[in-house]
């Protein structure tokens, strides 16, 4: 138990470190919105789809890895405390619109790519 654990950590922070690693390449990228925010949310979510759909229906994932990866890995990826304050900040300033959008995309994007993730997953496991 202890060392799932250990793990789960170990890959909560190399997810974390590569969350600052894409927000650092969305900065180059400046636009009303958070991109680096939203391309973490947009990812993980498929990625877990992805993981959870091959995980759980076959062999070839390891239910110790799968758990390492979807709530280390991926927890430490994914934002979404900071799109949800991300986005009260713009409701706060007074940018609904933009709060708004924020909501409606990253709402969008990230059912879409869980479903394309959930899609993947089926197709590796031949269902």
């Amino acid at each position: 138990m202890l060392s799932r654990v250990l793990w789960i950590a170990v890959a909560g922070a190399a997810g974390s470190v590569l969350r600052y690693g894409v927000s650092l390449l969305a900065l180059r990228w400046s636009a009303a919105l958070p991109l680096g925010t939203l391309t973490v949310n947009v990812v993980g979510s498929f990625l877990l789809g992805l993981l959870m759909e091959v995980g759980l229906t076959t062999d070839l994932i390891d239910p110790n890895v799968r758990t390492v990866l979807a709530v280390g890995l991926l927890g430490g990826f994914t934002t979404y405390s900071s799109f949800n304050y991300e986005t009260l900040e713009y409701l706060r300033r007074g940018s609904d619109v933009l709060g708004w959008i924020n909501v409606g995309v990253t709402m969008v994007a990230c059912l879409i790519a869980g479903a394309l993730g959930l899609g993947l997953g089926k197709a590796i496991a031949g269902r």
